[in-house]
């Protein structure tokens, strides 16, 4: 009996190790999805060498902002402002507003593009509300910001970047919050 009790023992290290050993691994293969699937640069070092190595006359190019929702996702999305100038090598910040218009807390993931294509690889965010699902309450809002830095080394005849985000519903999230409340897909009727 005490041979069992020692196995089941180990059996929980090795799974507490696996799981610390999966959660480790989480932000290095968000960084590879990001770079090699969505062609997104993260930033790498610290980000005042890049600001303090900006050329004061350096050239400056647009950013237009635009958010949406995928038709499951009963939520409002959208940038704050459409569009701003910024210096390339400097680091700005843009905010988004969302609200969950439903009933219910739901959890929602962000999907980012960049275009033109040939501009995402310089478009690096620094801090992003998409490195993580959101959970919004019923009738939440909120500001999300994004932090940002065009790469100086930017193509020449780029003179426009739009910076896109569509969110979606997170549905294995969403139902394991909802189980964890004791809610289920249905509005509870008053007892």
């Amino acid at each position: 009996m005490a041979g069992i009790r020692e196995l089941g023992v180990w059996k929980m290290i090795g799974v507490v190790l696996l799981a610390f050993g999966f959660t480790f691994s989480l932000v290095p293969l968000y960084r590879i999805a990001c770079e090699k699937v969505f062609g997104i640069r993260l930033e790498q070092g610290p980000v005042a060498a890049t600001r303090d190595q900006a050329d004061p006359h350096a050239r400056w190019v647009t950013v237009q902002f635009d958010g949406g929702v995928n038709s499951k996702l009963p939520w409002k999305f959208a940038p704050e402002q459409r569009s701003m100038q910024v210096q390339v090598g400097r680091q700005y910040q843009a905010l988004y507003f969302a609200r969950n218009a439903a009933d219910r807390a739901i959890v929602g993931s962000a999907v980012p593009s960049v275009a033109p294509a040939r501009a995402s690889g310089y478009f690096n965010k620094t801090e992003c509300f998409c490195f993580t699902a959101q959970t919004l309450a019923a009738g939440e809002s909120r500001d999300m910001p994004v932090r940002f830095i065009v790469d100086p080394s930017l193509p020449a005849g780029v003179k426009t970047i739009t910076l896109s985000y569509t969110f979606y519903k997170n549905e294995a999230m969403t139902a394991a919050l909802a189980s964890a409340h004791g809610q289920t897909g249905a509005v509870r009727a008053a007892p």
